[in-house]
């Protein structure tokens, strides 16, 4: 077997090596900032993996346990396997146990932590074995974000706090779109929020699939709006670093959430509720849950509306990164 890098995985771990990694749920967009902005919040999935002799035992616990695959197509697992494979390292055999609290398909990054959780786990691994092929920040962002495609959810549940996410590409500019072979390099930088403010989500039932949701966005927008939303994402990191008082105009968007809102419909609903009330609210993600930002209470009577609708409502704290123990 080989590792991407092309050098030959000479090295196999024995077995009895156990690591537990703690990964936050994270929210991205945060409004205007499309596909770049990102915060890490304070529901966390818990991977165990410990090397065996052979073979792959898997348990779900916790959200999802019933909806997804138990074996080696298992995302975690895929993701702890390319862990062990980026570290040039393998392992005959994994004992893996999941304990899921993110929500799935609701706007939480579920799928962005399971694979921020198992890479950590995986290259923790490789690190209790030979502590040179510990994983910095930054290559943790870069494999995370290869199999999300973009690093905005995967970049918070690494780096924790808010992040600033972008993509580089060796594709020279004047070559335009259409160019497949180029290589795609992710990076993220941590903000610090400011800390007077608070974040509640509010969680429908139902599901929502990224990809369709993302299907619904046109190929091209106007000119204004996307120098509106460059405008409001600019003022954004102000707001969440330094000028909370800013968080209502500063999460204002053209660029996405109008086109998914007839397909998220309750989320759009709840969203201009909490608008007029003065609360800085946004589309989750894909959606359909809903992100406030705010700095005091969250009113008593608006959860009692939410409870009434059968709205989950949720008051993470802006969490640290993933920890690996």
């Amino acid at each position: 077997m080989h590792s991407r890098e092309g050098q030959l995985l000479t090295r196999t771990l024995p077995a009895g090596i156990e690591v537990l990694a703690r990964v936050p749920a994270s929210s991205a967009n945060l409004g205007p900032g499309f596909d770049s902005l990102g915060i890490a919040l304070g529901l966390y999935d818990e991977i165990e993996v410990r090397t065996t002799g052979s073979g792959l035992t898997i348990r779900v616990e916790g959200e999802g346990a019933d909806d997804v695959p138990w074996g080696p197509s298992h995302l975690v697992v895929r993701a702890i396997e390319r862990g062990l494979e980026s570290a040039g390292v393998w392992a005959d055999g994994l004992d893996v146990v999941c304990r899921n609290v993110i929500p799935h398909s609701r706007g939480l990054g579920s799928s962005a932590s399971a694979v921020v959780g198992g890479l950590a786990a995986g290259r923790g691994l490789a690190a209790r074995f030979d502590p040179e092929l510990a994983c910095d920040d930054a290559e943790l962002v870069q494999l995370a974000s290869e199999f999300e495609g973009h690093p905005d959810n995967a970049s918070a549940s690494v780096l924790g706090g808010i992040v600033v996410s972008w993509t580089e590409t060796d594709r020279p500019a004047d070559l335009g779109a259409g160019i497949a072979d180029h290589t795609r390099s992710y990076r993220a930088v941590r903000l610090d929020p400011h800390p007077a403010i608070r974040a509640t989500v509010v969680v429908p039932e139902e599901r929502s699939s990224t990809a369709h949701t993302r299907g619904l966005l046109p190929e091209m927008v106007p000119h204004g709006d996307a120098a509106f939303n460059a405008s409001r994402a600019a003022l954004a990191v102000v707001a969440l670093t330094q000028r909370p008082d800013l968080l209502l105009p500063a999460t204002a968007d053209r660029l996405h959430q109008g086109y998914r809102s007839a397909a998220l419909p309750l989320t759009t609903a709840w969203i201009a509720r909490l608008r007029e009330a003065g609360i800085a609210a946004m589309v989750s993600g894909a959606g359909p849950t809903v992100l406030a930002l705010h700095t005091g209470e969250f009113p008593a009577e608006l959860r009692e509306l939410a409870a009434a609708d059968g709205l989950r409502v949720i008051e993470p704290t802006i969490s640290e990164g993933v920890r690996v123990d």
